[in-house]
């Protein structure tokens, strides 16, 4: 009786962390670049009270055993970071990683960032960062004159100035990849960071070395 009612207590927990972990998907349905989670559960240790193969005579054996197990555990959230939809937006600076990568931009203590979130924007200072004003990598800033910026599938950033027919280029977008992505650690604001289990990144240009492009 008390094994079963803890095996029912980890059940109940359980399906309780799955419940959150498919609320959280749900509440960020609308979130740019959010990529969802699942919860991963292994079972627990079992009882051996019969192993199998014993010999119940000297000439039979037992053809399965008589294990009893003690429950399930949650052992990870699983982010899935396939390809999602992507949609129309009326800005420039509005861009998406088709394919493979994330964005890197820079985190308050100089370290770096990693999204899927390409909603830009540009701050008080012409800097280029993000919807959370987080700068990327590159450090590209916009001359307050600039009339027009464009973003191309390379990740080149371009401004039109006063006086020059053609867009001036200001930079490129830092574009990064993992031999694990499910590896980094989602630490909030549409941001991950890389931890041992996701490997180093894998930096390059937007569409080259197995990068998606900007689009």
């Amino acid at each position: 009786m008390i094994n079963s009612l803890w095996i029912a207590k980890t059940g109940m927990e359980a399906q309780q962390t799955q419940l959150d972990v498919i609320s959280h998907n749900l509440a960020n349905v609308s979130t740019t670049g959010y990529k969802r989670a699942s919860a991963v559960f292994e079972d627990l240790i079992y009882q051996n009270l019969r192993q199998v193969g014993s010999q119940t005579t000297e000439q039979n054996q037992l053809p399965t055993g008589l294990h009893l197990g003690l429950g399930v555990r949650t052992v990870a959230t699983s982010r899935n970071f396939m390809q999602g939809g992507l949609q129309q937006s009326n800005s420039n600076l509005d861009v998406a990683i088709k394919g493979n990568g994330f964005f890197q931009v820079t985190l308050p203590d100089g370290t770096a960032g990693y999204t899927r979130d390409g909603s830009f924007q540009v701050d008080a200072q012409g800097r280029l960062v993000t919807a959370s004003g987080l700068p990327v990598a590159n450090g590209i800033t916009v001359p307050p004159s600039a009339t027009a910026i464009s973003i191309s599938a390379d990740g080149a950033v371009a401004a039109l100035l006063p006086g020059n027919a053609a867009p001036q280029p200001l930079g490129n977008l830092a574009m990064a990849n993992f031999i694990n992505p499910p590896g980094l650690e989602p630490r909030g604001e549409n941001l991950y960071i890389e931890t041992a289990a996701s490997g180093q990144p894998t930096q390059g240009t937007p569409g080259t070395n197995g990068l998606g492009t900007v689009v």
